[in-house]
């Protein structure tokens, strides 16, 4: 088979069609229904509808697909939209369940698929926005409901825009929960069976076998959980590492930005700063000439950055930090000119350079002024003198939001890609390697070898499934299909081999009994007339409803089978005591009745000498019983062992009846044969004595078939 083989299968071929045409139509429309609601300048979103009804009509891949690319194109021209990727990739898997679980179809459902999207979008979604917005109101649709939510003064900021996202998005849902139910309702059923994606690589299953594949039982865990899990496992892994990862290179550039940025900004301080004034700034303060100008010049350079936290100028000394300039914030106002700050500990290993006037490297402290990074330059005189340090101090909350708001992102983008590989990975993992799989094993599972017809209908099945995959599955697909075949060609040789074998093991036997009947001269065909009447017995029992529990078709066969052995005992009596003319003496009588017990042994040594088990000859087992049971009687009083009742084996019982009724009607050399009505009469009289009463009355019953064989044999004679 070839490398495209796959490619050409209809199915397979007929469900990437299906895919590509449901995802260009779902994505067009989102982006389509997006821009009407801009134009109009509507309070919603309405970014959904071509997701579910996608979802709704293909299942979970092509809608988790529509609600992705949604969002990357989206991400073109507002990159805000491509981190929602995730609430999107989740309402589509959320819709495309409740739509196959019939949701769409019933009112309580369509309210229920309306909360549950509403849930995603609203509360998620919203929680989402919160913190890409740095955990203020962002621009979304719910703004203004929020603000006024907030301005009741009930709720936090947080809970406000919680509370009106899902508000609103209970209407978005709700819109476009309504548009998905009219579009099942305007396209046929068939249709819709049409355009539900499935990548078959096989004759798809049907509903019933396809349920058997869903749910069969295994003794730990299915392929389908282990490629799943592999799947979340290794998503997982990648998604952590890669967020760790870039979590920090991301903490390193902002820290190189900022203290970037904080250098730039000290130089200007320091620039603003006349080495030679400082000792006046610090005796003489704001009266020293110039010094209002610097202070302003630094107040301007504290302003031109939301992000700077301090601007302040010191010059280091052994008793702590001398106070230069310190220019005042709303929530610390600045120290006076030449007030001393005592060393924060975080400084305490840099005091040396600093005294020394050496340049220090930037450095990040959590103390008393909270979170900071610090940037400290030497302003110097034309001599090369440390005069003094400007600094510059810049929050570190805010990078710390800014980490929060990455984090939120890329975790944001993450779970869109993990949703969206998982969902392929599982749909291409079901036809790819479960339900193929899956389908031999309920095909090879449920093989019938009973009958020919059967084994023709369970090779059929496997052929139909018609797996091409391309790889080791159809490789072992190929395997079975030919094991099959094969297997069926040993059956049919065998079945007409035992056939054989049978024919061969009947007529041996009916040579062998035929060999001990023959001497003697007057029994006729008596062994194929008592077959004939076992044949008859069983198959009215059967009719009679009695002994259902034995009775079954192979033990029946059995029986007919071994019934000409049932004399084989005769073969150690002497041809006086067996040709005899007349009625025999008691020692006579006694010698004969010895027949029965050794018909048993020889056929016993017999089944010892083939070496077989039990259940692998039936028919000698019952014909050991037969030629060893047949002359016991109802009530106890036969021979040779005096067994009664039910104690006596069926077969015995039931050859007791054809064998005394053939000797009735059948002429001996000491008596002439009874008449058919006669004969009849006696073992109806004989019931519950010397017979087993259902055996005679079935016998009673069929006379009209014992009757024909009788004739038949008599017209021969």
């Amino acid at each position: 088979m070839s490398a495209d083989t796959v490619n050409r299968h209809p199915y397979a071929k007929r469900g990437l069609k299906t895919l590509l045409l449901l995802s260009v139509t779902g994505v067009a429309l989102n982006l389509l229904i997006t821009r009407l609601v801009g134009f109009f300048h509507l309070p919603l979103y309405l970014d959904m509808i071509g997701t579910v009804i996608v979802s709704a009509l293909g299942g979970y891949l092509p809608g988790i697909v529509v609600g992705f690319l949604t969002n990357v194109i989206g991400g073109i021209q507002d990159l805000g939209s491509l981190y929602y990727c995730s609430t999107s990739v989740l309402i589509a898997f959320a819709a495309a369940c409740l739509a196959q679980k019939g949701c769409l179809k019933r009112l309580r459902g369509i309210i229920l698929t309306i909360i549950v999207l509403a849930l995603i979008g609203g509360g998620i979604g919203s929680v989402l926005t919160w913190l890409l917005a740095g955990k203020s109101f962002g621009e979304v649709a719910s703004r203004d409901l929020t603000q006024d939510i907030y301005r009741i003064g009930k709720l936090s900021p947080f809970l406000s825009q919680l509370v009106a996202d899902l508000l609103v998005d209970l209407l978005d849902k709700t819109i476009t929960v309504l548009a998905a139910c009219l579009v099942l309702r305007l396209i046929p059923v068939n249709i819709q069976n049409s355009l539900y994606v499935r990548g078959w690589r096989q004759n798809p299953l049907s509903g019933k076998l396809l349920n058997s594949a869903e749910a069969r039982m295994y003794r730990q865990h299915s392929l389908r959980s282990k490629i799943i899990i592999f799947l979340a496992v290794s998503i997982s892994v990648i998604a952590v590492t890669v967020t760790i990862i870039s979590y920090i290179l991301y903490h390193g550039a902002i820290i190189d930005q900022e203290t970037r940025m904080a250098t730039g900004l000290c130089s200007v301080v320091r620039d603003a700063i006349v080495p030679e004034n400082v000792d006046m700034y610090i005796l003489e303060g704001e009266n020293a000439p110039g010094y209002k100008e610097v202070e302003k010049a630094l107040t301007d350079v504290l302003n031109s950055s939301e992000e700077l936290q301090y601007v302040y100028v010191y010059r280091v000394l052994e008793d702590g930090c001398h106070v230069v300039f310190d220019i005042d914030t709303p929530d610390l106002p600045g120290g006076e000119p030449g007030e001393i700050v005592p060393f924060d500990e975080s400084f305490e290993a840099l005091v040396p350079e600093l005294l020394e006037g050496k340049n220090i490297d930037p450095i990040i402290t959590d103390d008393t002024y909270g979170w900071l990074l610090s940037v400290y330059l030497p302003v110097k005189d034309k001599n090369g003198v440390c005069q003094c340090y400007a600094c510059v101090d810049i929050s570190m909350d805010q990078l710390r939001l800014k980490e929060q708001i990455f984090f939120a992102r890329i975790i944001s983008l993450f779970i869109g890609f993990f949703v969206v590989l998982l969902a392929a990975g599982l749909w291409l993992a079901d036809y790819s390697f479960v339900f193929p799989i899956n389908a031999m094993a309920i095909t090879a599972g449920t093989f019938a070898f009973d009958t020919e017809t059967e084994r023709k209908e369970s090779i059929e099945k496997i052929n139909k499934l018609r797996i091409e995959t391309g790889d080791e599955i159809e490789n072992l697909y190929e395997s079975l299909t030919k094991m099959g075949d094969d297997s069926m060609e040993y059956i049919e040789d065998s079945r007409k081999k035992a056939k054989q074998l049978e024919k061969m093991q009947n007529g041996l036997i009916y040579v062998l009994a035929d060999l001990v009947e023959s001497r003697d001269k007057l029994t006729g065909d008596h062994i194929k007339k008592t077959a004939a009447y076992t044949k008859i017995i069983t198959d009215q029992l059967k009719e009679n409803g009695c002994y259902t529990d034995i009775l079954t078709d192979e033990y029946c066969e059995n029986i007919v089978s071994s019934a000409p052995l049932h004399d084989i005992g005769k073969i150690v009596v002497p041809d006086a005591i067996l040709n005899k003319p007349g009625k025999l003496t008691d020692e006579e009588f006694a010698i004969m009745k010895t027949h029965a017990a050794a018909g048993g042994e020889i056929l016993r040594q017999a089944l010892e000498a083939v070496s077989v088990s039990e259940n692998d000859s039936g028919y000698l087992q019952e014909a050991i019983r037969m030629a060893s049971y047949h002359h016991e009687k109802w009530n106890g009083k036969g021979y040779p062992e005096g067994l009664a009742g039910e104690d006596i084996p069926l077969s015995a019982r039931i050859m007791a009846v054809a064998d005394v009724f053939d000797a009735l009607v059948s002429k001996r050399c000491y008596k002439d044969g009874f008449p058919f009505e006669k004969a009849m009469s006696i073992i109806e009289e004989s019931s519950g004595s010397h017979f087993d009463p259902n055996i005679a009355a079935a016998f009673i019953q069929a006379s009209d078939r014992v009757r024909e064989v009788a004739e038949m044999y008599d017209s021969r004679s």
